[in-house]
């Protein structure tokens, strides 16, 4: 009698970026997701060009630049309580009418400087609530490594508008007036609103704020904790040469050409690890890579104490960039560690924070480059940054190496 041939258990196809698209429901975010994101680029420009042409000032122009991102800090943390607490299409809906509202008003010929600085605070300080609910709705939507690609394609999209929008936008600039690029981001915010009222579901809130106690039992958890610094810290520090590269640029001798350069060797990096780390990796070697590329990037900074050219610049910016791929395994644990009801409260507090320390992180390697050549900030903010991740990620992979059933051990980093 013929022994039976043992058959081959044929390993489960690997999720990819494609069948992310596959799905109706993300189509739509991800489409909507465009449209707003292209809008508060154009805004965000066309509004400082508006303000500097109706008072020459440049501290009113850079004040406007700073109020695409200075409220997220306070819209971070007075509305994250309605973050979950209501139906997520209605409440992403709300806040692209409300945006679309605020840029139609700034559109209006008598609208003095004031109000087109209060109005452009406004669109900021919803934009965390906005952010932290459509994150939190992706778990909805996707599930496992799913999800956490298409929280890549989210990020994918940022990077890709930071690289080509500025320098389209001022295209744009060239044969349209500023009020005329501000009905575009109208346009752009009502077309996402429709996109989701028309191509999402409406699902019921998730939220049981009182019965959990809401941030604060999210700020008490240790591991939500260190989750958070471990995503904030890295781009803190990381967007120093962003601040500087107009300074860096001067200190080299090189044409302003150089800084749009500089701002974009970054993001191209980012870009190019996104894509890298979520079309070739399994899900397992993404949270294997976790620790090991936060703590890669900043090092990095260290060649700027010898003053590299703009070729070697751009390649240590690049390649730094390329580290921040460790997003695609740290969405997976943070999403895991948040409550179900509390998911929609901890996307808002993590995009709020986030965009509040890079803030931050460009005003200080600012303020320190008035005093120190800019090339020796540039290496300090890479030798201070990274030992503060250091330090995080030892917290952290202690406390995932203990957690059951993690893929991260003692050899992670």
């Amino acid at each position: 009698m013929t022994a039976p041939t043992p058959t081959t258990k044929t390993p489960p196809r690997r999720t990819g970026y494609r069948d992310v698209f596959a799905v109706r429901e993300f189509r739509a975010v991800f489409a909507a997701h465009v449209l707003s994101l292209s809008g508060t680029v154009v805004a965000v420009m066309a509004l400082a060009v508006l303000v500097y042409r109706n008072t020459g000032s440049a501290l009113l122009t850079a004040v406007s630049f700073a109020l695409s991102f200075l409220p997220y800090v306070l819209g971070g943390a007075l509305l994250a309580p309605l973050a979950g607490r209501y139906p997520a299409r209605r409440v992403l809906v709300a806040c692209d009418l409300l945006c679309a509202t605020a840029t139609a008003l700034m559109v209006l010929p008598y609208t003095p400087v004031p109000a087109l600085l209060a109005l452009q605070a406004l669109a900021s300080f919803v934009a965390p609530l906005f952010s932290g609910v459509r994150a939190a709705s992706l778990g909805d939507i996707l599930h496992g490594d799913a999800f956490v690609l298409a929280r890549s394609l989210m990020r994918i999209v940022a990077q890709s508008a930071q690289i080509g929008g500025n320098a389209g936008v001022g295209l744009l600039l060239v044969v349209m007036s500023p009020r005329g690029a501000l009905l575009i981001t109208v346009v752009g915010f009502l077309g996402s609103a429709l996109i989701l009222r028309c191509g999402t579901p409406q699902r019921p809130p998730t939220a049981r704020e009182r019965a959990t106690g809401g941030t604060w039992t999210l700020l008490r958890d240790r591991r939500v904790r260190r989750l958070l610094a471990l995503f904030w810290l890295p781009p803190a520090f990381m967007v120093v040469p962003e601040a500087l590269a107009a300074p860096y640029a001067t200190e080299l001798g090189v044409g302003t050409a150089a800084v749009g350069l500089l701002l974009a060797a970054n993001p191209v990096g980012s870009v190019t690890g996104e894509l890298l780390a979520g079309g070739l990796l399994q899900p397992a070697a993404r949270e294997r890579l976790v620790l090991p590329l936060a703590l890669a990037g900043l090092p990095l900074f260290l060649l700027f104490a010898a003053r590299p050219g703009l070729t070697s610049a751009l390649l240590i910016l690049c390649a730094a960039g390329m580290t921040s791929a460790y997003s695609l395994g740290l969405d997976r644990w943070f999403f895991d560690a948040l409550p179900e009801e509390l998911r929609a409260r901890g996307m808002t507090l993590l995009t709020a924070g986030l965009m509040t320390v890079q803030g931050l992180g460009m005003t200080l390697g600012g303020l320190v480059a008035e005093y120190v050549p800019t090339h020796a900030v540039l290496a300090g903010a890479g030798g201070i940054g990274a030992l503060c991740v250091l330090a995080v990620a030892r917290s952290v992979r202690r406390a995932e190496a203990r957690r059951p059933g993690s893929e991260t051990g003692p050899t992670a980093i």
